[in-house]
């Protein structure tokens, strides 16, 4: 994949681009076509899949830099990795008492739930 960033903008933002935006720039993102294969697969040229692609990252970073979503999805993911490695480490310590291991479990499957969301 050319730029992970790109594409989690993509699955962000996607909704404001046009269908033909978003069908350029996912099949370069995310299928990894390169521009001559999207000209050909769409019937235009190289040069207007290119400008339409510059087009969306320029509204993708817009988008990004006003709201912050995709870096606030990313900080999650990483703070739900911690939370799930330290509840982990509290349910293998091996002299936790059944109590600690109990809120560790539960920690750990309030996490997991949250990560279905991410």
């Amino acid at each position: 994949m050319k730029d992970l960033r790109m594409a989690l903008l993509l699955d962000c933002y996607g909704e404001f681009l046009t269908k033909r935006q978003y069908e350029f720039t996912n099949l370069y993102y995310c299928e990894d076509f390169s521009l001559g294969e999207i000209a050909s697969k769409t019937d235009v040229s190289r040069q207007a899949v290119s400008n339409s692609i510059k087009r969306s990252e320029h509204i993708l970073l817009e988008m990004e830099e006003k709201l912050q979503f995709a870096s606030k999805i990313c900080r999650l993911r990483d703070n739900y990795t911690q939370i799930s490695e330290l509840a982990q480490k509290l349910i293998s310590h091996e002299n936790a008492n059944p109590d600690i291991k109990e809120l560790g479990d539960e920690i750990l499957r309030l996490a997991d739930n949250c990560s279905g969301l991410l």
